[in-house]
């Protein structure tokens, strides 16, 4: 048993005994840190509102047998402006549910956790950008290896012709390669999704109103689909 200090983003917490919390976090170097705060429930707790969801914290935990426990935190960055603003929080909680479903307990997550970071720090610095959690998932997707294909081919690799989108398949698929359950999407969509996939979360570009809608709506069940769950965190998104 031993003090260690690490970083990460509060992920979510719950009740534990009269006066403790359970601190669910992502760090980058230990994945998803299942932590314990002990006295946090009390009115003169030494954490005070340090450990709240959607805060990123530096550390310092004992080493337990079963829960390791937070003995020290002090706030990196509590992302106030994504407070104040529902839409922002509803957004938020989209990332958050991804990051706590992908994360595993023990494995580094550095590209997620700079995912979630580089997400509520947009969320902090403006309103959010229309397709700013399709190109979270889409990026998402692609840390957890399941990107959908949007240039090529699933099936052959071909560049022409892309005329059907797959969940099974995993993205765009010729005529030649077309499969029961696949559909055709809108003109451009497939093109607007690579370029979503492609930027950077702080540098999204204009929006595109006529299709920003489907392209949130296909985005989300390909991860659905792969992550064979509902994102219940979505069901309070317009889609």
């Amino acid at each position: 048993m031993a003090l260690y200090n690490d970083q990460g983003i509060v992920l979510r917490s719950y009740s534990f005994g009269e006066a403790d919390k359970i601190i669910i976090l992502l760090s980058p170097n230990r994945g998803k840190l299942r932590t314990v705060a002990k006295g946090v429930r009390k009115t003169k707790s030494r954490f005070g509102g340090r450990l709240e969801t959607l805060t990123h914290v530096d550390l310092v935990l004992y080493e337990g047998k079963n829960l390791d426990m937070i003995t020290q935190v002090s706030i990196i960055e509590a992302f106030p402006s994504l407070r104040e603003d529902l839409d922002r929080v509803v957004a938020a909680g989209t990332m958050i549910e991804i990051a706590d479903v992908v994360a595993q307990e023990g494995e580094p997550a550095r590209r997620l956790f700079l995912l979630l970071h580089r997400g509520l720090r947009a969320l902090d610095e403006a309103d959010p950008h229309p397709d700013l959690v399709t190109a979270y998932l889409l990026k998402a997707a692609a840390i957890v290896g399941v990107a959908p294909a949007l240039e090529h081919c699933a099936g052959c690799g071909a560049r022409e012709g892309l005329t059907r989108f797959s969940f099974a398949a995993g993205g765009v698929l010729c005529d030649r390669c077309r499969t029961p359950g696949s559909y055709a999407l809108r003109a451009g969509l497939i093109e607007y999704l690579a370029v979503l996939a492609g930027s950077d979360l702080s540098a999204l570009p204009d929006p595109d109103p006529s299709m920003s809608r489907e392209a949130m709506g296909v985005t989300r069940r390909f991860m659905e689909y792969h992550l064979e769950r509902k994102l219940d965190s979505m069901a309070l998104i317009d889609v």
